[in-house]
């Protein structure tokens, strides 16, 4: 891991401000497909609702929203902060931030969902896909920008 680059940041920081950026553009997906009727809700909502039900019940109903995007922010964040320590010769390659979403999603789905005791049963072949499909794209967001080759 690279302690100050030439501008004075981390590939950490770096990584953090990516994955704020990649949670976003999933952020913008899961709208069309719950619009779309793909997801009964946004799984941002769903872990929130299902951790911390208090929590969610004390936020007035038009503030949750922002609630669950703030919550995700961060765990995009978290997310990025991963992707900034691999180590710079797999984050340079084409393939690295596609491969990291798919395994952010799998690690979800195969580990943190269970601890969490969250019920991750899909009513339909759609929605595992819609979900894949926008964990790839947080993936390539990540990966995409200049930053991880300039440390």
């Amino acid at each position: 891991m690279t302690v100050g680059g030439r501008d004075g940041s981390t590939p950490v920081l770096r990584g953090a401000a990516r994955g704020v950026i990649a949670a976003m553009s999933m952020s913008g997906v899961r709208q069309v497909t719950t619009a779309l009727g793909l997801l009964p809700r946004t799984p941002p909502e769903s872990v929130l609702s299902a951790t911390a039900p208090a929590l969610f019940r004390r936020v007035p109903p038009d503030r949750r929203q922002a609630l669950v995007e703030l919550m995700h922010w961060g765990y995009g964040a978290a997310g990025g902060v991963i992707f900034g320590i691999l180590p710079r010769g797999i984050r340079r390659r084409a393939w690295a931030g596609p491969a990291y979403g798919f395994l952010f999603w799998a690690g979800f789905e195969a580990v943190l969902a269970p601890a969490l005791g969250i019920n991750r049963r899909y009513e339909s072949t759609d929605q595992h896909v819609a979900l894949l499909a926008d964990h790839v794209l947080y993936g390539a967001v990540v990966a995409a920008s200049r930053w991880p080759y300039a440390d």
